[in-house]
């Protein structure tokens, strides 16, 4: 138990401040949908009877995206080709498009191969065996990602019940997730006569970092052989495509009105040799270090936080701490707290973040305004 908990504490600074946008995508000129082929490159998914996830998701999200075009909808994938993209990333693509929906395709497996049928997740803690398993076998891509601890704060996907809470304000973003998960479901059940294993919540750190309702897929299950034929054939990847974009199609005609904010993607380049997945915009200018930049030799700062939302600096908004600055290169914006060059000193502000509430916090030291390695730092020149 004392591990889990002190999980549950790391996950929680990672959590406390992500809350998300309720207004995204709320003045679009177009109904905005961000489609996620789930894993892709060397994150192969599941593989069963020579039946792998990452192709089925892959052609089945590009199906999708065809019929929702023909209904004057906006489509952006995360990818569109057979490349490893990472968690953030992922939503990262979706809260820049400021899209309405987000929905990720995937299949599922379990090893005695005979559990068979649909189900829809949307993001939620759970005590469920089931639905926590299969959040454990979604989020442990993350082990292919570098520095995945500092970027997801230290969850464990191991351990899906160290994902302790929702964020603040994505109350009503659920609730339309939901909506659409039961529409998909019951488009699986009416039109495909799949059998309907329900509307699930579950802890999945893709779901978690995206700020608009946001929906998780699992087509049916490749380690059922039959079910997993079918998926794998070009008739049932279109049954299923025809039966996700009518539902999204009748999401769009329930929730949305046109707005008059305009989506001008940059050119899509093609992936390089390492596997690497597209940028689709510009890169965010790191802020975390700007003042340490214009001073030499090592600065050490406490991280505080890693978050999804860009928060204002202010001591409201980290327990009344100052000295703050934040990092926002990446989709999760990290938190600092304290500037000095003294390592001593930084030990004191790290027990001082922890009083105020930041048991996971840790000191971060940096050079010449780039985060480097504690080894590093201590080195004598």
């Amino acid at each position: 138990m004392k591990g889990i908990n002190d999980l549950k504490l790391a996950f929680l600074s990672f959590i406390i401040c992500t809350g998300a946008i309720l207004a995204q995508g709320n003045n679009n000129a177009k109904f905005r949908v961000v489609l996620d082929a789930g894993h892709g490159g060397k994150d192969y998914g599941a593989n069963y009877h020579g039946y792998i996830e990452k192709n089925i998701a892959l052609n089945t999200v590009l199906k999708i995206g065809k019929l929702l075009e023909k209904e004057d909808v906006q489509v952006i994938y995360t990818r569109k080709t057979d490349v490893f993209v990472e968690l953030d990333e992922r939503a990262k693509v979706a809260n820049r498009a400021d899209a309405n929906l987000f929905v990720s395709i995937h299949c599922n497996a379990e090893t005695k191969k005979t559990a068979f049928g649909a189900e829809t997740f949307f993001i939620g803690t759970s005590k469920n065996a089931s639905n926590l398993e299969v959040a454990k076998k979604e989020n442990a891509v993350i082990n292919l990602e570098a520095n995945s601890k500092e970027k997801y704060g230290g969850y464990d996907p191991n351990n899906p019940e160290s994902f302790i809470g929702i964020s603040l304000g994505q109350e009503q973003n659920i609730k339309q997730a939901i909506d659409l998960a039961r529409k998909v479901q019951d488009n699986f059940k009416d039109d495909n006569k799949r059998k309907d294993r329900g509307v699930k919540p579950a802890p999945f750190l893709v779901l978690h970092k995206t700020a608009m309702p946001s929906i998780l897929v699992e087509l049916g299950f490749l380690s059922y052989k039959e079910e997993g034929e079918w998926l794998n054939s070009d008739g049932g990847q279109n049954d299923l495509a025809e039966s996700i974009a009518k539902a999204i199609v009748a999401y769009k005609k329930e929730f949305f009105t046109a707005g008059t904010e305009e989506y001008k993607p940059a050119p899509e380049n093609a992936p390089d040799k390492d596997d690497k997945p597209v940028a689709n915009t510009p890169a965010k200018t790191n802020t975390a270090t700007t003042a340490a930049a214009a001073q030499k030799g090592v600065i050490y700062k406490v991280q505080i936080s890693a978050s999804g939302k860009s928060l204002d600096l202010t001591p409201s908004n980290f327990k009344g701490l100052d000295q703050l600055s934040k990092d926002d290169s990446t989709s999760t914006i990290k938190y600092f707290y304290g500037n000095t060059s003294d390592l001593e000193k930084a030990r004191e502000l790290l027990e001082v973040a922890k009083a105020k509430g930041f048991p996971s916090a840790f000191i971060v030291p940096f050079r010449d305004g780039k985060k480097i390695t504690m080894q590093e730092a201590l080195k004598k020149k």
